[in-house]
């Protein structure tokens, strides 16, 4: 601003974004386990006929896709920011959660679809081995819920991978619940019961990611963030008058940022304001990257419409 009582200050507080390098083991070592079993999952459904296995061996297979493609977004992630790319690649990861959401749905669809034709006439399934490879299942789903919860962080990529793991868990023991169901009564029915159940649940799953993705990108206002308490607890900050053109949105997970034009009366100091606004931020809401412009309102600001005392 060009007025004669006009200072300008632009604050940032730039973070690097999260470490992600306890993501990254993480997901190594799950994409592993997944993508291993999987095909041991594959094979036993198809020596068992069992539906329940091939839509646990399916979801399996989205796992693995899908923790590959989060390695790959932690990678670029991690990739140093560039003139034309300020951020770097941060919101490779919210893209890869997005991805794995929309791949839940459609494993959920495809075993709805298998198990309807199920119905009324199952094949013979051999319940003995249905239950071996199951019990596996549920061993590798526990060790890969254990290294997620471990090893990550609070990493929207993260938790679409953990979303993933344990809808394999309990899609696990719905597999051992119907193999022992068959080898005690032979009600071959319940395979296609348990894999519709396992379609609820990947259906289930997938709506937060979908969501928490989805108003990332939409560049919503970080979930449990107040902005109209964040606005007043910026105009208690001695000498605030006023705040307007206020902004809070996610880089992406765990890396919240906020823009805001403060104007402070005169007599007041403009850096000190500053100093004391990011301090404010940081301490009471945990957003550290903000960009503050502080300036002394001129004549023809005053009537800006904003949060005001």
């Amino acid at each position: 601003m060009g007025a004669q009582h006009s200072h300008e200050h632009g604050h940032h507080a730039h973070g690097h974004g999260p470490d992600r390098s306890g993501s990254r083991r993480a997901l190594a070592w799950v994409f592993l386990l997944t993508t291993v079993f999987m095909v041991v999952e594959v094979v036993g459904g198809l020596v068992t006929g069992s539906l329940a296995l091939i839509a646990d061996a399916a979801h399996m297979l989205s796992d693995s896709v899908s923790i590959g493609l989060a390695l790959l977004a932690v990678w670029l992630a991690s990739r140093p920011p560039t003139m034309r790319r300020t951020f770097g690649f941060q919101r490779a990861e919210i893209l890869a959660a997005l991805f794995n959401g929309l791949a839940l749905v459609g494993v959920s669809i495809w075993i709805l679809v298998e198990a309807y034709g199920r119905f009324g006439d199952p094949p013979e399934i051999l319940g003995g081995p249905m239950l071996i490879v199951a019990f596996v299942g549920l061993a590798v789903n526990v060790t890969a819920v254990l290294i997620l919860h471990r090893g990550g962080d609070d990493s929207l990529n993260v938790s679409a991978a953990l979303r993933h793991v344990i809808a394999d868990l309990l899609g696990s023991v719905g597999v051992i619940v119907a193999a022992v169901v068959i080898l005690l009564t032979g009600w071959e029915e319940v395979d296609a019961i348990v894999s519709v159940a396992i379609a609820v649940l990947i259906l289930g799953s997938s709506w937060t990611i979908l969501r928490d993705s989805t108003e990332i990108l939409l560049e919503a206002t970080p979930r449990g963030l107040d902005l109209a308490e964040l606005g007043n607890a910026m105009l208690e900050v001695d000498g605030v008058v006023e705040v307007h053109d206020l902004h809070a949105w996610t880089i992406t997970s765990g890396f919240p940022a906020l823009a805001a034009h403060v104007l402070v009366a005169e007599g007041h100091d403009c850096h000190a304001a500053r100093r004391e606004l990011a301090e404010l931020l940081s301490e009471r809401f945990g957003v550290d990257h903000t960009t503050l412009q502080v300036e002394h309102p001129a004549p023809e600001l005053l009537q800006i419409e904003g949060l005001s005392r």
